[in-house]
């Protein structure tokens, strides 16, 4: 099983077309990832982000993970101490080239994103009929 099929900006430098628009700081969500015979799995805790702000994008080989944190606050009340700072979440992937990024799924539910990635065709294991003579 190939286990590089997913490089992280700390790993590996993103490419700057990938970079966004906006120079802001950004949160960097926790993600694991998990590897099968026909693709992989990103799990990405994001907490308070809500679908509608929420955006993945592909750019040539990078996977890009943003989303905005709404926190609600009650009306006349302020916040004494926030251990959360930044009121977004960014995450880049480099996309190893055995992986289908045309086929890309995902899903969110309770703060977590789901993002499956199934490996290309030319990349998933086959069996080969052996013929006898």
């Amino acid at each position: 099983m190939n286990t590089t099929v997913v490089k992280t900006p700390e790993t590996a430098a993103a490419p700057k077309a990938a970079a966004p628009a906006r120079d802001e700081r950004a949160l960097l969500p926790p993600v694991d990832v998990v590897e099968d015979a026909t693709g992989i799995t990103l799990y990405a805790d994001l907490p308070g982000v809500a679908r509608e702000h929420l955006q993945l994008r592909v750019e040539g080989d990078t996977l890009a993970i943003e989303g905005e944190l709404a926190l609600p606050v009650p009306q006349d009340m302020q916040a004494s101490h926030a251990e959360v700072q930044q009121s977004r979440y960014r995450r880049l992937f480099t996309l190893s080239k055995e992986l289908d990024a045309g086929k890309i799924g995902a899903e969110l539910a309770q703060g977590v994103l789901r993002v499956r990635i199934p490996k290309a065709e030319h990349a998933q294991p086959r069996r080969i009929d052996v013929k006898v003579a």
